[in-house]
């Protein structure tokens, strides 16, 4: 059973919900291990573009809904960007985000694509 809003019992893995949009419909993974999210994103076929994967253009800006403190914080490099996009605290560059293992629910949208 997925950690969701709609069931009863809470996942004991890090479960990432992908809102839907113009890249594709609305997916909800699991992620044992924790991990990069850009790993997650391309083994799950994510709704969520990427470019450069090196947190120079911005493509992968994404608003953590629901779960940031289940991902490490940014990095420098992530962060410097994140304030030249206006990424207020809950945006993220998913080509740098790395989810945390354990429990909960990680509820993304793409700043793209809308």
């Amino acid at each position: 059973m997925l950690g969701c809003g709609l069931c009863s019992a809470p996942s004991a893995l890090p479960t990432i919900e992908f809102l839907g949009n113009g890249f594709g419909a609305t997916k909800t993974v699991e992620a044992p291990d924790g991990g990069a999210l850009v790993d997650i994103c391309d083994e799950h076929f994510a709704p969520v573009p990427f470019s450069c994967r090196s947190a120079s253009c911005g493509t992968c800006h994404t608003e953590v809904l629901t779960g940031i403190e289940l991902l490490a914080p940014a990095e420098p490099e992530e962060q410097e960007l994140l304030d030249l996009l206006g990424g207020g605290e809950s945006s993220r560059l998913a080509c740098q985000a790395e989810v945390r293992a354990g429990p909960g629910l990680i509820r993304l949208k793409s700043h793209l694509g809308r």
